[in-house]
């Protein structure tokens, strides 16, 4: 293996924490484009530092807390972010 594989491997020997493998792989890479479109480096957007982990859980736990109880966001609260998923959605399908 490469000095590269070399160290992704002794990663992912050493963890089995999908937030420490992925961060690290974050780090030996870059973060690319939120959509994939671009496969490594640095984004365009910075959207969070490696750094923001507890803050990206919290929001993670509450999004899934938020589509548990109503996962086709059909509240009326939840409508000004049911429309902005969409557009960011139709836009994210305009990139592929």
């Amino acid at each position: 293996a490469s000095p590269v594989g070399r160290q992704r491997l002794d990663i992912i020997e050493s963890t089995h924490d999908g937030f420490i493998l992925a961060e690290e792989d974050m780090k030996m890479r870059g973060p690319g484009e939120f959509f994939g479109t671009r496969q490594s480096g640095l984004p365009d957007l910075r959207m969070a530092r490696l750094s923001d982990v507890s803050i990206l859980e919290t929001a993670r736990a509450e999004a899934l807390s938020l589509f548990q109880k109503d996962p086709r966001l059909e509240n009326p609260e939840h409508h000004s972010l049911a429309k902005e998923l969409a557009r960011v959605w139709q836009r994210a399908g305009e990139w592929s």
